[in-house]
């Protein structure tokens, strides 16, 4: 596993760099709690979409943009490659991957491995890859959700930092169970960015995420019906 120490800049934040493919909310919601007292400073914003909104939200916050047309590769090995040269010069503590629909190849995992989270709309490892909304309403489950993971090569397949739980209504579609789900991404992203930018959590040798000193034996949890606190949860 490559080194996955860092150090915080002079004003103590940790230095990011966030990949996206579309309209940016977790972007977004990234940003907002940067404004508060998140402590990162998202460097760059890059995209392979060149109309992805989330550019424009990174811009209007004086972000530096980047655009990298998978089109204009003809394979996933080529693109990542340009993408490393767009990455590596921002020498980033961590990777933020905030709807970035591209599956990244092992070289490009293994380069940043350690250091690169994503945020997937379902309560993993149920329904990896695309269209969870449906899939879960289609499977009959009375609960749905988001995790936060650390990426490895293995599609969503890396190891689980936190979830958010959300009750699936009998009435509910793809749209409105989805929604729900968003608003609960954009609370537990930051979350998670927070215990790492604060040397709290770190992925261990061992495969599995290390919180405060200890391997966690299960995902941090928030739900209507777990404590208020999840970070009482999780760990040996």
């Amino acid at each position: 596993m490559p080194d996955v120490e860092r150090d915080l800049n002079p004003d103590q934040r940790l230095e990011v760099v966030v990949l996206i493919s579309g309209s940016g909310s977790n972007l977004q919601a990234m940003i907002d709690a940067q404004t508060r007292d998140l402590p990162i400073r998202i460097l760059a914003v890059i995209s392979n979409e060149p109309d992805a909104f989330g550019l424009e939200r990174a811009r209007r916050h004086g972000i530096a943009t980047e655009v990298l047309n998978h089109r204009d590769y003809p394979d996933r090995a080529s693109y990542d490659a340009a993408l490393r040269g767009l990455v590596d010069p921002f020498h980033p503590g961590l990777i933020l991957l905030a709807g970035f629909m591209r599956i990244l190849t092992p070289t490009f995992v293994g380069r940043y491995q350690g250091r690169m989270l994503n945020i997937h709309p379902s309560l993993l490892p149920k329904f990896r890859g695309l269209h969870t909304h449906q899939r879960a309403l289609d499977a009959g489950e009375t609960e749905h959700g988001a995790s936060v993971h650390f990426v490895t090569p293995e599609l969503d397949g890396g190891p689980v930092i936190i979830q958010a739980r959300v009750p699936v209504s009998a009435h509910d579609t793809a749209a409105t169970l989805g929604a729900r789900v968003l608003e609960q991404e954009h609370l537990i992203y930051p979350r998670a960015v927070r215990l790492f930018a604060e040397g709290r959590l770190r992925l261990g040798e061992d495969g599995r995420p290390w919180l405060d000193g200890a391997p966690m034996t299960a995902p941090l949890v928030v739900g209507t019906s777990e404590p208020s606190d999840p970070s009482l949860r999780g760990r040996d």
